[in-house]
């Protein structure tokens, strides 16, 4: 997903806070998780279905409009690009488990994975999040940090990973991911965010969420109050 695409793309509406917001689940045995933050976190909250299958068009537009007041286009676009992770021809639906296909959408040098050949690449790893997020160092993130951060990793799987891949088409959709925290909860004028934001949507997407939820949906996205006052804490 290439960022000029999302950036113009994304008019949001605020919406009022859903109830399944409070409704927070971690998943059970035989549900599917991905590598995607976002996606893992609104199936958790059951804005997509918990189980992690049956990923519609429909269902999509309706979990990002509700979760993160996504416009219906944008979200539509989005699912059009993560349905070539369901192998089947003239697939109607994908499941969070097809985004695990490496090379497909997910990759190698991710903020918060390991790469396939080193491990578990769709866990959340502690470590891999550290050593991006040192490069964000105020309560701000701006592009700026976010690329150096995106860069860093990429230096460091390339080194690391024998089997290191990097396409033109992964380069285009990273970019979407490394603008996802602007597009969802940041400032679009100023290409920053709260830095706290940015590490609930990596780091505690396997967590409850319900104040992050609850602070996208108070906020319209482009508003710049949301970058500039301390993030409350978390009871």
């Amino acid at each position: 997903m290439q960022l000029p695409l999302v950036l113009a793309t994304v008019p949001l509406v605020l919406a009022s806070i859903p109830d399944t917001v409070n409704d927070w689940h971690p998943p059970v045995y035989g549900d599917f998780r991905g590598p995607c933050p976002m996606m893992n976190t609104l199936a958790n909250h059951g804005f997509l279905p918990r189980d992690g299958r049956n990923i519609t068009k429909a269902n999509a537009i309706s979990a990002l409009g509700n979760g993160l007041n996504f416009d219906a286009t944008l979200a539509g676009i989005m699912w059009e690009q993560a349905i070539i992770a369901n192998p089947s021809a003239n697939a109607s639906f994908f499941t969070l488990d097809h985004l695990n296909r490496h090379n497909v959408l997910e990759h190698d040098a991710s903020l918060s994975r390991t790469d396939a050949y080193l491990g578990n690449n769709h866990a959340f790893n502690q470590s891999v999040f550290d050593s991006s997020r040192r490069y964000w160092t105020g309560e701000t993130v701006d592009a700026l940090q976010l690329a150096n951060s995106k860069i860093f990793r990429q230096v460091e799987s390339r080194a690391t990973n024998p089997n290191y891949t990097f396409s033109a088409t992964t380069e285009q959709f990273s970019l979407g991911e490394v603008a996802a925290p602007i597009v969802a909860f940041g400032d679009l004028d100023q290409a920053a965010v709260n830095r706290t934001l940015v590490v609930y949507f990596f780091g505690e997407s396997h967590e409850n969420n319900k104040a992050l939820f609850s602070w996208i949906l108070h906020m319209v996205a482009s508003s710049a109050w949301i970058i500039t006052n301390t993030f409350p804490s978390v009871d």
